[in-house]
């Protein structure tokens, strides 16, 4: 803890120091040169938001010291380039060769076959399939052999079919003319049955035989709707005869032969994507020495409907698979023998040159100077775009802050020394985004991004873009959520993000890629794994780092708008109306600010600090005194009363430094009275000098000490506050007369200057007076009267 206090001190010392001197060199520039801010180039500008080159030359000699670690012993003699002068090997030697061997062994892996295994939830759905629908021919076979006929001594059983398959009308037309005098269709065969049969019985007896065909053809009919209704779409109204025709054990064998062939083939298994004219083959050859020739093209329809692909890839010995075929592959190993050339003059070095030259001591390995130049250079144009995107935005960076961006930007190479494939670019651009918001979050990941690809060169590239990938959404999304739940959530998607990536750039990168996704899969939960455990990583330290570099984000700012926070407690209890007037004061700077698109956190966290100074003397201010005797009068000292109303500014920053409240959450105790005068006191020291002029006033005596507001958040809070207990004190006044009132006292403050710092221009003072207006009509709107003794009842 002590030396994190000493670090601390040393960054406060630090800051001091360079605003100190930056304010020297302004004065001096302004008084000598007269020049503007404006009227610098605009580059000189963003340097001049670093106070001092001290942070410039640790910030490019230290990411310029981590980027070009690969130029420190570079080899002049390296693959690609050309050999200056015939090089023999100085004595035998047999080296191995790492990089080819490990390119082999990702190729191995790459391209290994899966492993597969049977489905048996799918094989058993489709032999289930299969049964229930053989049981259901065998249902309706049952029904159509026991079809009732009539006696085959009066009616032959074909005529009797044949009379059954006839439609309605058909039917009709037979009976017609078998009931005629005369016949005219004799030469039909059931005409002439039926005729001869009713030559030789009485009218009854025939009736009797024509109402039992008709009632056994309804239940033939029946039957054969529902033998055409079986869910076998393929089979033709021809295999459906030729199925019901069968005799009873030349059907047993074919079913089961049927079924014995599915279960053969789903035990072999079927693959993805196997071609329907194999299966087809297939089936044939395993049915048509099993069936009869009439049986065997039906066998075929019944069962490739219910032969579909059951094998799946057993990821784990699949794996296990190519992991031991690339360990199997021999380490590629290149021999030399003494005095034998390893490249001659003007040949350009392989990979296996360059392994003899590299481990006889013949690459020439130094220091790469220029590749050194080049890195710094890069930083250079890095650093200068980030503090002109910064200056652009309008985003003022203390040198804490920068000293922080520093350390986040440090991180990023130096885990890519170690490992390319584990970067921490989610939990910078997390961070950042949170400490400074998406544009400067995304400026930071995509230049540190930049800078590590130079870094790691081409190898390692598909490792950075899924963490790149993962640092863009949080970047992005971080900075606009406002609760440690809705962050932890934005974890989760930074890992779904990441590993998605991952699995995406190598799947697209393989040469095999329809056989090796399953192999990526690991590596891809592990990527998103990595993800989320930076962003976890960042979400925990956040709070560390946002109370020891004296940073605010919407979540710290949240938490310290709970009035249950112990300084907002004891200001409701010890100055209960200062208390009330801050709420009052907090409702309409905040809506305020939301018009004008500031930051409503900070201006809502700020203005319930503002005040908390005057709970060192509440009954030195009015709205505590609660209509008792007024301090002031019995001091009758505008000089003492003035110092007791300005107390409460410095007793304030006291308090807030006690009880660690960030700077921007201070500013707004100062810089809301700015340096307003104390006009009240002052004009009474103007009428005790009426009665004794040898009394002297000093205006100075009179006014805050400052400084005038330095930022939009906290000029609408010197405006809220100046307005509120003029509003308070409007009991019927109309919308009119208020909004009168307001600009009565904004042209005050514009021409005592107290708005020249805020940004807050002239055009936006109506649009805050508007604001203040209806925040004031909604606080004082009109309430219903009670009727008379209404009250007093029970």
């Amino acid at each position: 803890m002590n030396a994190l206090q000493l670090i601390g001190k040393t960054i406060k010392n630090w800051q001091n120091k360079s605003l100190h001197q930056s304010t020297v060199t302004s004065n001096k520039e302004s008084s000598s040169n007269n020049v503007s801010e404006d009227s610098q180039p605009f580059l000189l500008r963003c340097i001049c938001r670093i106070h001092s080159p001290v942070m410039i030359i640790i910030s490019v000699t230290s990411l310029t010291g981590l980027i070009s670690y690969r130029f420190y012993n570079q080899p002049e003699l390296a693959v690609g380039t050309i050999s200056p002068a015939k090089i023999v090997a100085p004595r035998d030697g047999s080296f191995v060769d790492q990089k080819t061997t490990d390119e082999l062994r990702k190729k191995i892996r790459n391209g290994s076959l899966p492993v597969l295994q049977e489905d048996t939830n799918i094989s058993n759905r489709l032999r289930t399939n299969l049964e229930n629908q053989l049981r259901e021919i065998d249902n309706l076979r049952s029904l159509k052999r026991n079809i009732s006929l009539v006696s085959t001594g009066i009616i032959s059983t074909p005529i009797q079919l044949y009379l059954f398959n006839l439609s309605q009308n058909e039917w009709q037309e037979i009976i017609n003319d078998v009931n005629s005098n005369q016949p005219l269709n004799l030469e039909n065969n059931a005409v002439r049955q039926l005729w001869n049969y009713k030559q030789q019985v009485d009218e009854v007896k025939f009736q009797n035989l024509l109402n039992q065909l008709q009632l056994y053809r309804e239940q033939y009919q029946t039957i054969e709707s529902q033998i055409q209704k079986i869910s076998f779409d393929n089979l033709s109204r021809a295999d459906k005869e030729v199925l019901f025709s069968l005799d009873r054990n030349t059907w047993q064998k074919s079913r089961q032969q049927i079924l014995k062939t599915q279960k053969l083939i789903l035990t072999q298994g079927i693959s993805a994507g196997l071609p329907e004219e194999i299966k087809e083959q297939t089936v044939q050859i395993h049915l048509e020495n099993a069936l009869p020739p009439n049986l065997v093209n039906i066998g075929v329809k019944l069962l490739l409907p219910n032969l579909k692909p059951n094998l799946i890839i057993d990821q784990e010995k699949t794996s296990a698979r190519a992991e031991k075929a690339a360990q199997e592959i021999e380490p590629v190993v290149v021999s030399i023998q003494k005095n034998e050339v390893i490249v001659n003059a003007g040949e350009k070095i392989t990979q296996g040159d360059f392994i003899l030259l590299d481990n006889f001591g013949l690459s020439r390995r130094s220091i790469n100077w220029t590749g050194i130049l080049g890195s710094g250079a890069l930083v250079s144009v890095s650093l200068i775009t980030f503090m002109a995107i910064a200056d652009r935005v309008k985003k003022k960076l203390r040198r804490r802050d920068q000293v922080l961006i520093w350390l986040f930007s440090l991180s990023i190479p130096a885990i890519s020394i170690v490992d390319v494939g584990y970067n921490s670019l989610p939990a910078v651009g997390f961070l950042t985004s949170t400490f400074y918001g998406p544009t400067l979050a995304l400026t930071h990941v995509t230049l540190m991004t930049g800078l590590t690809i130079f870094q790691i060169e081409t190898v390692g590239w598909q490792y950075l873009i899924p963490s790149f990938a993962g640092g863009i959404l949080a970047s992005v999304m971080a900075s606009r959520l406002h609760s440690r739940e809705e962050l932890a959530l934005l974890g989760a998607g930074v890992g779904l993000t990441q590993g998605s990536v991952y699995f995406i750039v190598h799947l697209v990168g393989s040469a095999a890629a329809g056989t090796v996704w399953y192999a990526l899969l690991p590596g891809a939960l592990w990527h998103g794994t990595v993800g989320l455990t930076y962003t976890v990583l960042a979400l925990g330290i956040s709070p560390y780092l946002e109370r020891f570099f004296d940073l605010i984000t919407p979540i710290r700012l949240a938490e310290l708008s709970n009035p249950n926070r112990p300084l907002l407690k004891r200001l409701a209890t010890e100055a209960p109306g200062t208390f009330q007037h801050t709420m009052f004061v907090a409702s309409l700077a905040e809506a305020a600010a939301r018009r004008l698109h500031c930051n409503v956190e900070l201006v809502r966290a700020g203005t319930l600090y503002h005040d908390i100074g005057k709970m060192h003397d509440p009954l030195g201010f009015i709205e505590n005194q609660m209509g008792g005797p007024n301090k002031h009068d019995m001091i009758n000292n505008p000089w003492k009363s003035a110092d007791i109303i300005k107390k409460h500014v410095s007793e304030g920053i006291v308090m807030a430094k006690k009880c660690g409240l960030p700077q921007a959450i201070r500013d707004f105790i100062p810089q809301h009275q700015g340096t307003l005068l104390i006009s009240y006191f002052y004009f009474q020291a103007k009428n005790q000098k009426e009665n004794n002029p040898e009394i002297m006033i000093n205006e100075s005596d009179f006014r805050y000490d400052g400084p005038i507001p330095q930022s939009r958040e906290t000029g609408i809070v010197m405006l809220a506050d100046g307005c509120e207990a003029a509003l308070r004190s409007l009991k019927n006044a109309t919308p009119d007369q208020a909004m009168a009132m307001v600009n009565k006292i904004f042209k005050a403050r514009w021409r005592d200057h107290q708005l020249d710092d805020c940004g807050i221009k002239y055009e936006e003072l109506p649009i805050i007076a508007e604001v203040f207006v209806n925040v004031w009509q909604q606080f004082n709107h009109q309430r219903i009267a009670y009727p008379k003794g209404a009250l007093d009842r029970n």
